[in-house]
């Protein structure tokens, strides 16, 4: 809670304003029971007219004070936590952006994607119900209990005797709530997890007929939801029915006990009438204070899940040279004695080592799982090696600060995502990248040709994931985005697997004719986009088990001549 709640330090004076406001509001609310009380005591027994009308006017009066601080003051409670929940989405979201790829597989995406909307939300009300209801809750609670001691103690006694067990009631049934709540929202990450995957994956499920069966996988997490929400809720819904039964009972002793008093002569109608209007107002306050102690324990187990996301160091860090010295080479890239793995007890790359030159083309190939995609995230430091190292023009990639060491590479993914834009954005990408530039990489791509074939051409607005273009046209796109920026490293995993064999060929030659200077690294399955590469590493369970050319390769490696027979029949067609 002390990690969120900072955020709302920056409005601290419009808060304490607000607070002012509603604490006034508040206190002339009080007085309305009171002066009703004199009106039927004092007034009404005269019988002047004037009188009555200038106390009815001053209790009208109180009620338009009354209301119009409340309005005010909820307007500006209003502001302050939309305000205060707009600055911790947007640091939690940047925060998101910002974790590494072994933060982000520990938090998962769904979890995430509930994070920064789901618990953010719940810590808004909170936040929102504080101001309005934490200020005048406890005023009318103590205030109205001070007026009833002044008015007649005895009867005053007998309702503060109630209280204790409404509060012990309401704190021990809340603090079951937070690790309850906490469980719904884990529940909510798991369907959000599921709705996401099936959203992504609609024309496959619709193709292989598996409708039912989603909805079978969706029916059990929302059920599974369904029971956390109503264990935690049928828990923390006990708070109001047992505040109302004890403050049942505490009303049934004062009227009881007032009844007697009256009798006896040491009370009066009036004092008893102004009393139950002063009970009503505690007892609205009690419920408004049970009310924050449910949206508290809904709001603790949200901001503990926001706090280890803000609170989270980030472990890809910037080294000091001192203990990760340069090496001496000629070469560009260089991986020296790698060894990697997702966790401690498997390593998924061992042993790899391997030089290249600058404006040098390295091909990797390897069967499914074999650890390409994994070395390309080695080298764009997605990921830090277990052992080794990686370095670019002889400094280790850990001495490089992010901003300079992606600022180095182009890179075009398997499945990196399109959104709702122009083409000419989706290249730009948000970079200060000219449009001359962004033509010339689209030509290079290969993608110029069917882009100004569109009537708008570049301002062709593609729909989220470019799914009204084939995948060999996306894929091209992806490529130019890469490309635009003119990098120094040109990195393509597996990014032109649809492409036909005439495109990906034309692809490989503007690629080695326009890019003399710049390193290119290729992750392929197809023999055909490897085969001219100045190296070529074959992966197979995580380590080399064949280097060099593609001819050296035919002959010295097994895996490889298997591969190219494979796809080929041992011939290349350009």
């Amino acid at each position: 809670m002390r990690t969120v709640f900072k955020y709302l330090l920056p409005f601290k004076y419009k808060m304490t304003l607000g607070l002012f406001i509603k604490v006034v509001g508040t206190i002339v609310e009080l007085f309305l029971p009171y002066i009703l009380s004199h009106i039927l005591k004092n007034v009404v027994v005269d019988q002047d007219v004037t009188k009555i009308l200038l106390w009815g006017g001053a209790m009208v009066l109180c009620a338009l004070v009354a209301c119009l601080c409340n309005i005010t003051a909820n307007r500006m409670a209003a502001r302050v936590s939309c305000s205060f929940s707009e600055k911790l989405r947007q640091d939690l979201f940047d925060k998101t952006l910002r974790l590494s790829a072994a933060q982000t597989d520990k938090f998962t995406i769904p979890s995430l994607e509930s994070r920064i909307t789901t618990d953010t939300y719940h810590v808004h009300g909170f936040v929102g119900m504080m101001q309005r209801m934490g200020v005048r809750a406890p005023i009318l609670l103590i205030g109205g209990i001070s007026v009833t001691l002044i008015m007649d103690s005895f009867l005053s006694l007998a309702m503060i005797s109630i209280l204790p067990f409404i509060f012990l009631a309401v704190y021990f049934i809340s603090k079951k709530g937070t690790p309850l709540y906490t469980k719904v929202q884990a529940s909510v990450d798991k369907m959000v997890r599921i709705v996401r995957e099936d959203i992504q994956g609609i024309r496959v499920i619709k193709a292989l007929s598996k409708n039912e069966y989603e909805h079978n996988r969706f029916d059990r997490a929302n059920k599974a939801l369904v029971k956390d929400e109503t264990k935690a809720g049928t828990t923390m819904n006990g708070v109001n029915p047992i505040m109302n039964l004890l403050m049942n009972v505490g009303i049934v002793m004062v009227i009881a006990l007032s009844a007697n008093r009256v009798a006896d002569h040491r009370s009066d109608p009036e004092t008893v009438i102004a009393f139950m209007q002063y009970f009503t107002q505690i007892s609205m306050a009690i419920m408004f204070v049970g009310r924050m102690f449910v949206m508290y324990t809904k709001c603790a187990a949200s901001a503990g899940r926001i706090a280890e996301v803000l609170n989270c160091e980030n472990d890809i860090k910037t080294e000091n040279k001192a203990d990760f010295p340069n090496l001496e080479t000629k070469n560009h890239i260089v991986f020296k004695d790698v060894n990697f793995g997702y966790t401690s007890k498997y390593l998924n790359l061992k042993n790899i080592s391997f030089e290249l030159k600058k404006g040098g083309n390295l091909g990797i190939i390897g069967a499914t799982g074999s650890g390409k995609s994994t070395l390309v995230k080695l080298l764009l430091r997605f990921y830090d090696v277990s052992s080794g190292g990686i370095y670019i023009n002889g400094e280790d990639i850990r001495t490089l600060s992010p901003e300079v060491l992606y600022k180095k590479f182009g890179t075009a993914m398997q499945y990196d995502f399109l959104y709702n834009d122009s083409i000419l954005e989706n290249i730009r990408f948000g970079r200060a990248i000219s449009d001359e530039d962004i033509f010339t990489a689209a030509k290079i791509a290969q993608a110029a040709p069917f882009i100004e074939g569109f009537e708008d051409g570049y301002e062709h607005i593609l729909s989220q994931k470019g799914t009204n273009i084939s995948g060999g046209q996306k894929q091209r796109i992806l490529i130019s985005r890469a490309l635009a920026s003119k990098p120094e490293i040109l990195v393509l995993d597996d990014s032109s697997s649809a492409l036909d064999y005439k495109t990906d060929a034309n692809l490989r030659k503007a690629l080695a004719e326009n890019l003399k200077d710049t390193t290119l690294i290729t992750v392929a399955q197809r023999v055909s986009s490897v085969k001219d590469c100045d190296l070529i590493l074959v992966l197979e369970n995580g380590e080399i088990i064949g280097a060099g050319s593609h001819d050296y390769l035919l002959e010295s490696c097994t895996e490889y001549k298997e591969i190219s027979d494979s796809q080929m029949g041992g011939a290349f067609v350009e």
